[in-house]
């Protein structure tokens, strides 16, 4: 991964005479010196930022409304700002040199404008560094055709996972990939693809409009920065009947949930035929879940990765979405992920605490179960059950 800016450090408020702009500069610098993942500002109110998934308070006051209305319609420009005065909420990109680059988030509370500052990297991430199933993501990667979902929540970690599989694309074939992105974040340097970028808002309106006109720009793999409607998803599903790669994300936690977001979409009577398309053109879907490091230092990710083996397909022609994740757990030997064999193999690598492992499965006494299984004979603490509560204790057998 690259390495971060070199930043000045400071943990002195801006200084009062320092316009609105520069104050906000500066607290950027101090989120890259800390490696915040995002920096929090709400008008007149105490600035922000998250460090390894925990809230921190920086020093200083937010500019007023009407001063941080100004910093957000000089980095976001008048139609993004239409944007946010209708609608309450838009997304842009910043670019400072130094600094780095910045996906934001600008919004409304209380009426009052409030902005969130992502950090996102400058340089296209390497698969092999991810902490992902690298393996089956490569071979993902190097479909002709087939749909490919990233999907958890906010933060954690879909957009870096995408960038990482175009990448590997980058580096080992010869295509023309088109990203569709609101907005674009990482900045991809050509190596063996031709890669076109497009931002919704500036480049074209939504994604169903872009993914329509992608279809005529000679693509090989198609980037859809989000499913967020039918129009969307059938569009998605076209394309990959007609010999395309799609990739995008979901705000889902699992493949189950996935699947029954994409019917949502959908009216009731055209559940089946949707099931039916996508047991015939889903490759993957591969949920993340970030969790802190257990040295206190950084996020490592827990995977769910499903994908389409014969009984995964069946299940979905027959309608039988809420059996995905055992199969997801009998399957590890054709290549599937469950997230209990992921936080297994967090715990025995020894990256994360029993505790915050059992909090983020979905099945914590199934993992509790396979942990004592590792436990035996290695002298090493193995996890019971005492009356009402989780705790560890040591191997007395």
């Amino acid at each position: 991964m690259s390495e971060d800016p070199q930043v000045p450090s400071s943990s002195a408020p801006p200084p009062s005479s320092v316009s609105p702009r520069h104050k906000v500069e500066a607290w950027l610098g101090e989120m890259v010196r800390r490696n915040a993942s995002d920096l929090i500002l709400r008008a007149g109110g105490r600035p922000s930022c998250r460090i390894d998934g925990r809230i921190h308070f920086l020093p200083g006051k937010v500019p007023a409304a009407g001063a941080l209305l100004e910093v957000l319609q000089g980095v976001c420009g008048m139609d993004k700002m239409s944007v946010w005065n209708e609608c309450g909420s838009v997304d842009t990109a910043l670019q400072l040199d130094g600094l780095g680059r910045f996906r934001i988030n600008a919004y409304k509370q209380m009426g009052e404008p409030a902005v969130v500052l992502r950090r996102v990297s400058h340089k296209a991430p390497l698969l092999s560094n991810l902490g992902l199933p690298t393996t089956q993501l490569e071979r993902l990667a190097m479909r002709k055709r087939g749909i490919v979902l990233v999907t958890g929540i906010a933060g954690s970690g879909k957009s870096t996972a995408l960038a990482g599989i175009i990448q590997y694309m980058n580096m080992h074939a010869e295509r023309h990939i088109v990203t569709l992105e609101d907005p674009v974040e990482v900045l991809f340097s050509e190596d063996r693809c031709v890669i076109s970028q497009r931002e919704i808002g500036t480049d074209t309106l939504d994604f169903a409009e872009g993914l329509r006109h992608a279809l005529r720009q000679s693509p090989d793999v198609i980037l859809i920065g989000e499913m967020r409607d039918a129009e969307t998803v059938g569009a998605a599903l076209d394309a990959t009947e007609t010999g395309h790669l799609v990739l995008s994300t979901l705000h889902t936690v699992n493949a189950p949930q996935t699947v029954d977001r994409i019917l949502s979409f959908f009216p009731t009577r055209r559940h089946s035929q949707i099931r039916q398309r996508l047991a015939e053109n889903l490759a993957a879907v591969m949920s993340l879940r970030l969790l802190p490091r257990k040295s206190g230092r950084g996020m490592v990710p827990a995977v769910e990765l499903l994908l389409s083996t014969p009984r995964v397909r069946e299940l979905l022609y027959e309608g039988h979405v809420a059996e995905l994740s055992r199969i997801v757990e009998l399957g590890q030997e054709e290549g599937l992920v469950s997230f209990n064999a992921s936080l297994r193999n967090l715990i025995q690598k020894d990256l994360v605490e029993l505790e915050v492992a059992l909090a983020s499965s979905d099945r914590p006494e199934e993992l509790l179960l396979a942990l004592r299984g590792y436990s035996k004979g290695r002298n090493k603490p193995q996890a019971t059950q005492a009356p009402g509560r989780l705790r560890l204790a040591g191997n007395d057998e």
